[in-house]
């Protein structure tokens, strides 16, 4: 039942906060793997003054491997903080680590900022371009537990607008690559207002997130949550598994779908019946173990060849305007959109259900898209031949790619919750952000191999 003393969310400021801050975790990563062109020129040795954000430099051939690189090092901070969550959360107060997070996350951003106006050996700008997404990604996967902690005791739309911020992220950094290289400015200044661009968002992510306590609807549940008997603190995406199931709110590590109206009056019961002894978490895997190996092995696809591979296509077309946006366009604003779909469906439908076979086949049936990426338009390659020379392949695989994508994972996070009890549902919940991380390292691995294969 709602509580007559809530205030309202006077116009919904704390909603709009709580998207931004959504917003802010996930731009980091989109905005390097979006930018994976100038990177790739600047570790060719080119002059940042002289190429551009679209120059194409990724190869088989290419020696420091960035595509795989890159992804590799923004999933292991997220297995890792997953493994350290219980140790790290009960030691630093959830201030101090979602402040810190963001203020480190942007001076971070503001070197890589930097590095565009300074000429460095390609060997030394790669070394500190990975240890900039390192650690970059570290204090994202801090941030992101760090705030779902403190959206445990708000309404479930504000965790839906969270996640919805987060859906957009790879849209927005798409859209912002596509305005540098349109903007018709000189290549550095295109490259130096793309990564300032994150720097803004993650400083209005620090402005929002300081007005919270300024905020009465906001302050109405922190003080309540400082109140309350001393509990764990959700640090996972546990609490969206907790959803509403019968309206199917999609659950994603990284992206959502449409976001709700807020409505404070649906405040999450505060008087629960008393539940059974600590769940065991071998018991609730047995439950949900073929669902977690789901999860695992779609990201696992998506990883292997996104942006590793899918990044390396290039357009079949005669050089101009269209091979220019063509990578922006068709690989990484296309898959934005489409996987951001792809989540939302599942607002509207569950199928197949958690008692289905079917989904273990769908899941399997992903690996196709494999060997399509790797024989589709990818130039200077050393093994494999070019099948699929169209565009037109590129783009379908693509948009069948990211819809897949995008449902599965979020069908997977809705089905976990209803294989189990109720008072197993957080132990359910830390299990499939755990095997989520599993599956984005794995991916990541992979992608070495893969591209080694070309």
């Amino acid at each position: 039942m709602a509580r007559g003393d809530a205030p309202r969310d006077s116009y919904h400021l704390v909603g709009i906060s709580f998207f931004i801050l959504g917003l802010g975790t996930l731009l980091p990563w989109n905005f390097f793997i979006t930018a994976i062109p100038y990177f790739q020129a600047r570790l060719a040795g080119a002059n940042s003054t002289a190429e551009t954000l679209s120059t194409n430099h990724t190869s088989p051939t290419d020696t420091f491997n960035f595509n795989n690189w890159v992804t590799l090092l923004s999933q292991l901070p997220l297995l890792l903080f997953t493994l350290l969550n219980s140790f790290l959360y009960q030691c630093i107060p959830e201030s101090v680590r979602i402040l810190g997070s963001l203020l480190a996350i942007l001076l971070l951003f503001a070197l890589t900022a930097a590095l565009v106006k300074v000429d460095l050996s390609p060997g030394l700008f790669f070394s500190i371009t990975m240890a900039s997404v390192w650690f970059i990604n570290s204090f994202c996967a801090v941030l992101q537990g760090s705030l779902f902690g403190q959206l445990g005791t708000m309404p479930s739309t504000y965790s839906t607008l969270f996640l919805s911020g987060q859906g957009l992220a790879g849209i927005f950094a798409a859209l912002a690559m596509l305005m540098s290289m349109a903007s018709g400015v000189d290549a550095q200044t295109s490259a130096l207002g793309y990564f300032i661009t994150p720097c803004v968002g993650i400083l209005l992510s620090i402005i929002c997130y300081l007005s919270l306590p300024h905020l009465e609807f906001a302050r109405y549940y922190l003080v309540k949550k400082l109140s309350q008997a001393p509990a764990q603190e959700l640090e996972t995406k546990a609490e969206l598994l907790q959803a509403d199931e019968k309206n199917g709110i999609p659950i994603s590590p990284q992206q959502a779908g449409p976001t709700l109206d807020l409505d404070p009056e649906k405040e999450p019961e505060l008087d629960e019946p008393l539940k059974p002894g600590k769940p065991s978490v071998f018991v609730v895997f047995r439950k949900i173990w073929l669902t977690a190996l789901c999860l695992v092995l779609v990201f696992t696809v998506t990883l292997s060849v996104f942006p590793a591979i899918t990044a390396m296509v290039t357009s079949s077309t005669s050089p101009g305007k269209w091979s220019q946006f063509f990578n922006p366009i068709c690989c990484f604003l296309l898959f934005n959109i489409m996987d951001w779909l792809g989540r939302s469906l599942t607002s509207y439908f569950l199928w197949p259900d958690e008692d289905s076979r079917l989904l273990p086949l769908l899941v399997c049936l992903r690996f196709l898209f494999v060997p399509l990426f790797m024989l589709c338009h990818v130039p200077e390659r050393a093994r494999l031949p070019i099948i699929f020379w169209q565009d037109a392949y590129f783009i379908t695989f693509m948009l069948l790619f990211a819809v897949s994508n995008g449902y599965l994972v979020s069908l997977t996070m809705c089905l976990a919750p209803r294989q189990v009890l109720p008072h197993e549902r957080e132990v359910a919940g830390a299990l499939m952000t755990f095997f989520l991380a599993l599956g984005l390292s794995c991916g990541a691995s992979l992608s070495f191999l893969f591209k080694a294969l070309l």
